[in-house]
């Protein structure tokens, strides 16, 4: 009894949560589609998601490219198929790796920002006199950072791919001497557009799933800095997770559904 009462209430936990997400996405929509969109503050937004995560983003993707280049040639060389090295890193980057590490960086930088901002403004009752001025929260916070993440994370997600594969044909072909011609020949054989429309969709839907989960968290804050610390660690972990259970669905649907052509 007790291991179905624990069962049954993190279902309804889950489906509760679920539902305050979905319904701050429908207020978004309504938001974008029947008031002015703040273009200054969506502006201030992209250069603080998209410019501003540069940095990690070009470090995590060139390092993972790298090392799952070396990787991949340290067993491909027993079978002499190092040439197949290029194609195996480019499906990866552009498929998986990039997408999934770009949003798990994003949501650890930028969503833990975001619940902070928001839980700030929320338990210093900022909100509040934003709602006095006839202002609606989700009009001036959150429909501008949702316009921001849907345009930066798929640049940021084709940046840490391109830096990806450039790191990893310098290794593969720089320090592990694998023939430069076959290397990009075969990766070029093995990739299409196909690829590339994955990764952007990848980074659209893990954009949309960091600000609303870490828009959320900040608008429930309570208690005040305990509650916004609580609530910038659950914006990190459910974004990442989140993200994670996402992406099997995604590569799923993706796959089986709409599976493309080379």
């Amino acid at each position: 009894m007790l291991l179905l009462r624990f069962l049954g209430s993190t279902a309804l936990s889950l489906f509760g949560y679920l539902g305050q997400l979905m319904f701050l996405m429908l207020e978004t929509v309504r938001s974008l589609l029947t008031t002015p969109i703040r273009w200054r503050l969506a502006l201030h937004q992209i250069l603080e998601v998209g410019y501003r995560s540069q940095l990690v983003v070009i470090v995590t993707g060139g390092f993972t490219g790298a090392v799952f280049a070396a990787q991949t040639y340290f067993q491909f060389h027993r079978l002499s198929m190092d040439t197949a090295v290029g194609a195996v890193v480019a499906v990866s980057m552009f498929r998986e790796l990039g997408p999934v590490l770009t949003g798990l960086m994003v949501a650890g930088r930028v969503g833990a920002a975001m619940s902070a901002e928001i839980g700030t403004m929320k338990v210093t009752e900022q909100l509040d006199a934003l709602r006095s001025l006839g202002v609606h929260p989700v009009d001036y916070l959150v429909a501008p950072r949702a316009i921001a993440m849907m345009i930066s994370m798929p640049l940021l997600v084709a940046e840490c791919v391109g830096i990806g594969i450039k790191a990893g044909q310098f290794v593969a072909v720089k320090l592990m001497g694998v023939a430069e011609v076959y290397y990009v020949n075969y990766m070029e054989k093995f990739t299409a557009l196909r690829d590339l429309e994955m990764a952007l969709t990848k980074g659209f839907v893990f954009g949309i799933l960091i600000v609303f989960v870490a828009c959320n968290e900040g608008l429930r804050s309570k208690e005040g800095a305990v509650g916004v610390g609580r609530a910038t660690t659950e914006a990190v972990v459910i974004g990442s997770l989140l993200i994670l259970v996402v992406n099997f669905f995604l590569t799923m649907i993706l796959n089986i559904f709409f599976p493309g052509g080379r």
